[in-house]
């Protein structure tokens, strides 16, 4: 399952982290990405709508890679795989929340920052964690320095990554995807300008061909 996970993640290289105001964005906001060449979305459970658009895009996008981000409660992580998400990405590392989704067959990617929260990561069997924020939390010079002596975990950086700097994160070989908000905004949510989102989503998947190639 984990496999598959990061696969997919792998392939997208970029997954749009999104934050749902109205549900009536879901459906445009899903065509868009698709559209665009990127089929994934991590939709954060910062708002009410979080679940209903997590089943609205599973359902009627089944070519879509979805899942749920900013989860903070075993609750949410239950709604949330019930809704249709394929991962839970959690903002921080908390044993709970990781040893639930274990226990549940959920694929969880927990935040950490310290390589102390990367050993517990690794306690619990992890190999592929969330580093956030990213670029506050040192980028990826700091993701160099601990790929050396944790030879087997993989990241998903998240926070402060844009088209300026994922390409060097992109080409490290130990980073599976990146999250990003630059091409889902919320005012261009807010606008409905889903045209703008294609275009970007676009150029953030010639940035991962262009990098893979």
């Amino acid at each position: 399952m984990y496999e598959e996970v990061q696969t997919k993640l792998n392939e997208v290289g970029i997954v749009p982290v999104v934050v749902i105001d109205d549900i009536e964005e879901v459906r445009p906001l899903g065509q868009a990405l698709l559209d665009g060449g990127l089929p994934a979305a991590e939709v954060t459970f910062r708002t009410e709508e979080a679940e209903e658009a997590i089943r609205i895009l599973s359902e009627e996008f089944p070519q879509m890679f979805i899942g749920a981000g900013t989860v903070l409660t075993c609750e949410q992580a239950d709604r949330a795989m019930a809704a249709g998400a394929k991962f839970i990405v959690a903002p921080g590392f908390n044993r709970t929340i990781v040893k639930h989704c274990l226990e549940h067959g959920y694929p969880v990617i927990p935040g950490v920052q310290t390589p102390g929260e990367m050993e517990q990561a690794m306690e619990l069997g992890l190999d592929f964690v969330k580093f956030f924020p990213a670029e506050p939390a040192g980028g990826l010079p700091m993701i160099k320095a601990v790929s050396a002596p944790y030879t087997k975990l993989k990241f998903m950086p998240t926070g402060g990554i844009n088209k300026d700097n994922v390409r060097d994160y992109l080409r490290f070989n130990r980073i599976v995807a990146c999250g990003g908000t630059w091409m889902v905004k919320g005012d261009l949510l807010k606008a409905g300008d889903f045209e703008k989102i294609r275009m970007l989503s676009r150029e953030a998947a010639d940035i991962v061909k262009e990098v893979t190639a």
